[in-house]
């Protein structure tokens, strides 16, 4: 098959949407199929137009930004000529473009699948209102023209707002994880460069430093854990500098968390690369999921810590919760409560061997090729239906 992807940012961007589509791609270019991707060339390093890991990278040009959203005045010439060069579209919102392709796509008789990644909550504002409005009506129009709909965990689809419109339409495929091998000599280096002082319980959170991502809440808690376990760390994975539309936040929250730095309760590790967020993992105790709102879906990053047989503590939203319930690996905190944080977060640390869970089992649940395989069934039957 030859296979359309679509969505605005695209690797070398970090984020939970862009790995998962990284890692859905290779799999699905491994199983015999031309997987071209369509998106932002949102730095002006990157190449328009590469091969990368067996899948085409088509780049558009960006004209203008407007919050995390770019404008891009080529792609829907380019989205009309990859589109009538493939056999299936496969678009991921929250996208601005994708109602277009998805129009496109039923024009032109192509098959075409959403994968909802999350319901899009900008701060407040009235600009960001008008922004989450236009979003919100081009992800209805490109629900319209679509003819599957594609989510990670039957508890979000019963929850998204977005999704209960259009329940006919959707259909659970497992999201796609994986991480490199690393010899126990790549750990133990991890640790002496991160943890010199073998501090316990280390605490992870791997996550953009943005909003959504509850950091304060994991700071309110911070204090009561340290009371109980004066000698925990904090090891932050992830962008914490620059992040995109995360300017004030990062402003009201860097320093508090200064403090901790200083007493060697917390350090951030930027981003990772996939060798590293594997050696990353083991060197935990338990990692901390507190997000804050439907901008989170799921956190691929749970999945990732227990195959390393780490247990996770994740805030009660739809989606973000299943993880923790399918597994037993872990305890489930109230959203934006410092309190509960602290209370299940010591429950887990006071007690791990509650949380083993089967890491061997969760690897093989959650492997990309599985989730390909899941697509590959869906495409089929909407290529035979067509």
């Amino acid at each position: 098959m030859r296979i359309l992807i679509a969505l605005t940012y695209y690797r070398p961007h970090t984020s939970g949407l862009t790995i998962y589509v990284e890692r859905l791609s290779k799999a699905l270019a491994c199983r015999g199929h031309q997987v071209t991707v369509l998106t932002s060339h949102f730095d002006h390093r990157l190449p328009l137009e590469e091969q990368s890991d067996g899948v085409r990278v088509v780049r558009a040009p960006v004209m203008l930004r407007i919050s995390k959203g770019v404008i891009m005045p080529t792609f829907g010439w380019l989205a009309t000529r990859l589109v009538l060069e493939h056999d299936i579209i496969h678009l991921h919102l929250p996208q601005f473009d994708a109602a277009g392709v998805a129009l496109r796509g039923r024009l032109l008789g192509k098959p075409t699948v959403i994968t909802y990644h999350c319901d899009l909550e900008l701060p407040t504002g009235s600009f960001n209102q008008i922004v989450n409005y236009v979003v919100d009506l081009m992800n209805n129009l490109a629900a319209i023209f679509t003819h599957r709909i594609v989510t990670y965990t039957q508890d979000f689809a019963d929850h998204s707002p977005y999704l209960q419109r259009y329940r006919s339409k959707v259909n659970v495929i497992t999201p796609p994880v994986e991480l490199p091998r690393v010899s126990p000599g790549e750990i133990e280096a991890f640790r002496v460069q991160h943890n010199p002082e073998n501090r316990h319980p280390v605490i992870g959170m791997a996550a953009r430093f943005a909003a959504e991502k509850g950091v304060e809440v994991l700071l309110d808690a911070l204090p009561g854990i340290l009371e109980r376990f004066p000698r925990a760390r904090v090891l932050f994975a992830g962008q914490y500098r620059d992040v995109l539309g995360e300017e004030a936040y990062s402003l009201r929250l860097i320093p508090r968390i200064q403090k901790y730095q200083e007493e060697g309760h917390w350090q951030f590790l930027g981003i990772l690369d996939a060798v590293k967020m594997a050696a990353f993992y083991p060197n935990l105790d338990v990692l901390v999921v507190p997000s804050l709102n439907s901008t989170e879906s799921f956190g691929l990053v749970q999945i990732e810590a227990m195959m390393n047989g780490v247990p996770v503590v994740a805030s009660n939203l739809p989606g973000v919760r299943q993880p923790v319930h399918i597994t037993g690996m872990g305890e489930i905190a109230e959203i934006g409560d410092a309190a509960s944080l602290r209370f299940v977060l010591a429950q887990v640390l006071e007690h791990p061997e509650n949380y083993r869970g089967d890491p061997a089992g969760i690897t093989q649940r959650f492997s990309p090729d599985v989730t390909a395989a899941a697509y590959e069934k869906l495409f089929n039957e909407l290529r035979q239906c067509g």
